[in-house]
């Protein structure tokens, strides 16, 4: 199924020790990339949320951002460090008696001292593997808003296909007329230039000339190549694999043979069909960019 690369997901759950809330944002890009913002009791855990990334995602630019929160009833109980505030507080009185302008220090600064309030270790286990379930439900729910964005780029897409096969069928039934009013043209100036060239000219000039230019115009090539492309482009937008790639190249293909048809062209109703199929084609290119 065809997917784009733009998407979003928030996936929030919640257990006995806290709350997780995953947000990832996803945008286009021409290899898979990931930016994370964990928190420092989260960041051993970058190596299998990037493994679990690469199961769901092949290309794109990922924004992926965690945050929790602990419950109160399981917050960190604090501990002083009776210790080291006696040491504090007799350092204290040495320094006054030196420096005898100076002033006490307040609960506040004490409090602030590295080492005088201790954290007991936190357990954050069981936030872990919360984080880590959690995790492959927002992929998941990111997979599908990518599938749900790129149906709509494959109904776009296979419309502007089945815009171009029509412009090439009408461009090939007015071929024999466009060439039979070339070929009178020519033909006409052809025979003015005969008439002033030597009486000893070639009568079979005529029809070489005609030749010549007939190959500096002839678009069936073109057009079946243009045909060809848009099957093709039909095929691989039903392919179960990331086609991004595949498809941006044929784009520039059909781009090329549009442009071909467009230089060759010798009247204005070819000319416009020429513009509609790269008006047509540069839509689908546009659209392209965003598929995985």
């Amino acid at each position: 199924m065809l997917k784009s690369m733009t998407a979003f997901a928030r996936e929030q759950q919640s257990n006995e020790s806290g709350e997780i809330v995953w947000e990832i944002k996803s945008v286009n890009h021409r290899y898979l990339e990931t930016g994370f913002k964990l928190p420092e009791d989260f960041k051993s855990l970058e190596p299998e949320i990037r493994r679990q990334i690469g199961l769901y995602t092949k290309r794109g630019k990922l924004d992926i951002g965690l945050r929790y929160k602990l419950n109160k009833n399981i917050q960190t109980a604090i501990q002083l460090n009776v210790d080291l505030v006696k040491n504090l507080r007799k350092v204290e009185q040495q320094v006054l008696t030196i420096v005898r302008e100076g002033h006490s220090l307040s609960v506040a600064d004490i409090l602030r001292w590295p080492g005088v309030v201790d954290e007991a270790d936190k357990d954050l286990s069981p936030l872990q593997e919360l984080a880590l379930k959690s995790l492959t439900q927002a992929l998941e729910q990111l997979v599908d808003s990518r599938e749900r964005e790129g149906a709509a780029l494959h109904e776009m897409i296979a419309s502007r296909c089945r815009q171009v096969t029509e412009i090439v069928e009408k461009v090939q039934q007015r071929r024999p007329e466009v060439l039979e009013a070339m070929r009178l043209k020519w033909s006409a100036q052809l025979e003015d230039k005969l008439a002033n060239w030597a009486e000893t000219a070639d009568s079979g000039r005529l029809e070489q000339e005609l030749v010549i230019l007939a190959q500096k115009i002839d678009v069936e090539e073109e057009l079946d190549r243009l045909k060809a492309h848009v099957h093709e482009v039909e095929q691989v937008l039903d392919r179960d694999e990331a086609v991004g790639r595949r498809l941006d190249f044929l784009m520039q293909e059909l781009n090329r043979e549009a442009n071909t048809l467009s230089s060759k062209s010798q009247d204005s109703e070819t000319t416009r069909s020429a513009v509609d199929l790269k008006v047509l084609i540069e839509q689908m290119r546009e659209q392209v960019q965003n598929i995985e």
